[in-house]
């Protein structure tokens, strides 16, 4: 039913407001039929790239190519590109069949009903197709929109927090969903939110934005377990940052000298390999033990960090958050996994483990707290 996606490049857009920058020189390239998502904080200039590409904003310099088409200079309606917003926007009047053949019919479309019940089909609503859409929930009047905006076979489909107007539980279902409806559409996906989980579990590819620019771009699985930024380190989940020195290197393993011990650090996992730096941990790969007592799990590849102090303790379900104060580096944040029904109690004192083939390493003058207040 829908037509396959085409690549979208952007070449050194930037759009200025007066004297404001909202988006700054940024270029990217997303292959036809992936799912790509911009991420990044309220203002960081995600929303104002997506109404570039949709001809909803013209940028102040740069180019927009949807295929091998310059259509920088087009206006929206010109462009083979559909937009998903948060608000949905369905005609309240309309059922919910109409809704979706509504702009195949001002095409002039033949089929237009025939297709509309395809796209009803695909996400699943083909049953409801005589309601109108106060009669729907909230994430079967999305899967309207997502219907109407696939329907007219856009090369490049773009979503606006499309999902932010549902619950949690709802909105988790809707991620799984719209990937099943992009894996068999094969549109151009992109997809903009501020929204962690969101991007990781839906993106093939995520592009972490920060005021106007690209920090980094690249797989889920990579941006969260190999950062290049603080910025990305904390706004992708949360990292332990801490500063370290470099002491020796073999080419590619370097030593690391911290509040009065060490760790290895993979070089190929250091945006720095000389001097000061700050290295970084996830909370889950740290385990903390009683003092003095190691865990089962570790052996030769494994630091030591002693003289730690429960200081909070939460409980989250699935794992306990344990905040640990040790001397010299501040406050550490570890994620237990709740298999034992026992765990630590604020005051205990306990030392910090981890794998250091799980640690990663950051340019010296990188601001440690960039991105944590964003989130």
């Amino acid at each position: 039913m829908a037509a396959s996606g085409k690549d979208l490049v952007l070449e050194g857009i930037t759009k200025r407001f007066g004297d404001y920058t909202a988006v700054d020189d940024l270029s990217l390239h997303v292959p036809a039929g992936r799912f790509f998502a911009l991420l990044g904080p309220s203002g960081c200039g995600k929303s104002t790239t997506l109404r570039m590409i949709a001809g909803l904003e013209h940028p102040t310099s740069g180019r927009v190519y949807i295929g091998d088409e310059d259509v920088t200079a087009t206006k929206a309606h010109q462009r083979e590109v559909n937009t998903v917003f948060q608000s949905y926007a369905l005609f309240p009047h309309l059922s919910i069949l109409e809704n979706v053949a509504f702009g195949l019919k001002r095409k002039k479309v033949p089929d237009a009903v025939e297709q509309a019940k395809a796209a009803l089909e695909l996400v699943e609503l083909a049953h409801l197709a005589q309601r109108k859409p106060a009669q729907l929930s909230g994430g079967q009047q999305q899967r309207v929109a997502l219907a109407r905006a696939v329907v007219n076979r856009p090369h490049v489909l773009l979503l606006d927090e499309p999902l932010g107007a549902l619950d949690m539980k709802l909105r988790r279902q809707m991620q799984t969903e719209l990937k099943t409806i992009q894996d068999e559409v094969g549109v151009t996906f992109i997809h903009v939110t501020h929204d962690q989980e969101e991007a990781m579990t839906m993106a093939d590819t995520v592009a972490v934005m920060n005021a106007g620019r690209i920090e980094q771009i690249g797989p889920p699985d990579e941006l969260y377990d190999l950062p290049a930024t603080a910025f990305v380190a904390n706004f992708l989940g949360k990292s332990n940052l801490f500063e370290a020195t470099v002491t020796e290197s073999n080419g590619d393993w370097l030593s690391l000298s911290f509040a009065g011990t060490t760790t290895g650090l993979a070089a190929s996992r250091a945006v720095q390999t000389t001097g000061t730096i700050v290295a970084g941990i996830r909370p889950e790969k740290i385990i903390a033990a009683p003092a003095g007592q190691p865990p089962a799990s570790a052996g030769s590849g494994w630091a030591k960090v002693p003289g730690g102090r429960v200081t909070s303790v939460s409980y989250t379900g699935v794992s306990t958050e344990y905040e640990i104060a040790v001397q010299g580096l501040g406050e550490f944040t570890v994620f237990a996994q709740n298999l034992h029904s026992t765990g630590f109690t604020e005051g205990d004192q306990v030392d910090l483990w981890w794998e250091e083939s799980n640690l990663f390493g950051l340019a010296g003058d990188a601001d440690t707290e960039a991105g944590i207040e964003e989130v």
